[in-house]
């Protein structure tokens, strides 16, 4: 019984701390499906990566803030500023999730397990040998609260979106992807930076102080000439 009270009081707390959240607020004053839109426009908005006519893959995509957001980004012309744009647009973006997703206008939608090279062989058709300009992943699993397995399943997760990118993405693209502090995360960062020209780690400030995600940001692919060559790494 006394667990259960705990266990009511977690959520409660949690549930309150949500609903108060001002990005909950802004979300749903804009339009967007989820307050992780606001992560993505906080690291685009510091790096200027996502550009019209851009390809962007946007992998773990449900329920799609993200894809709402780059879809702004690639109509700034005919969007809104929320979550609801419309009109032309000029890009194209490929969303991936192991979950159902409801349309983001002008978006592909694939529903499929990430891990799977079936799934992985079927991006890669649509993409239809085109190159992204940026892969954003916002993948996560979800975690046993068994440190050294969840830190093993966080960075297959980002291995397999670094993989990915090494084959489907331009040399001077960049690639946004989700981690946790802990067990593992000296390694990844040591990763990112073998495998790019820059490498930046940002916790925006719409993701919660009491979490412990942050996202790494690895701009130019190394072994390529590419734009990020001048910029200072971490």
């Amino acid at each position: 019984m006394k667990t259960k009270t705990k266990s009511r009081k977690v959520n409660k707390a949690w549930l309150n701390d949500h609903i108060n959240d001002p990005y909950v607020k802004l979300a749903k004053r804009e339009g967007y499906r989820a307050r992780a839109a606001y992560k993505l426009k906080e690291i685009d908005e510091m790096l200027h990566l996502i550009k019209p006519g851009d390809l962007v893959v946007d992998l773990g995509s449900a329920p799609g803030a993200w894809s709402q957001y780059v879809r702004n980004r690639l109509s700034p012309k005919t969007a809104t500023g929320g979550g609801a744009a419309a009109g032309a647009l000029n890009g194209s973006i490929i969303a991936l999730d192991l979950l159902p997703m409801e349309p983001v206008e002008g978006a592909i939608f694939l529903q499929g397990d990430f891990r799977e090279p079936e799934v992985l062989r079927r991006l890669a058709g649509v993409m239809d040998g085109r190159l992204a300009d940026i892969v954003i992943s916002d993948m996560a699993p979800n975690l046993s609260g068994v440190e050294s397995a969840d830190a093993a399943r966080i960075s297959h997760l980002v291995e397999l979106a670094l993989e990915f990118s090494q084959s489907h993405m331009k040399a001077h693209g960049a690639l946004i992807v989700k981690v946790f502090h802990g067990s593992g995360y000296s390694q990844l960062v040591k990763l990112f930076k073998e495998s790019f020209l820059v490498v930046k780690p940002i916790k925006p400030k719409a993701s919660r102080d009491k979490s412990s995600e942050t996202f790494l940001v690895g701009m130019g692919l190394k072994g390529h000439r590419s734009q990020w060559a001048e910029l200072p790494n971490v």
